[in-house]
């Protein structure tokens, strides 16, 4: 079985070594064929706090780290340096 990786807009760090990304699913509706794009967000582990809010990452599943987190971020891809 292929691990699952997704790529995702950071929209919360402001826990400690957990980050919340939201990852965009454009798909075409079954019927009509406009594109919907579909939100959903998911708790990440970011060992050494480097994530920020605004950065694009790409996180992998892993096994349960708490109740919600079961991701954890492999990279930062792109770095909002505000």
């Amino acid at each position: 079985m292929a691990v699952k990786e997704r790529v995702g807009l950071v929209v919360s760090d402001k826990m400690d070594k957990t980050v919340v990304v939201a990852v965009e699913n454009r798909s075409p509706h079954p019927k009509y064929q406009k594109i919907v794009v579909r939100t959903k967000r998911y708790k990440a582990h970011d060992e050494e706090n480097k994530c920020r809010e605004g950065d694009r990452v790409r996180i992998r599943e892993t096994r349960p780290l708490s109740r919600t987190k079961r991701w954890q971020v492999i990279e930062i891809l792109s770095s909002n340096k505000a």
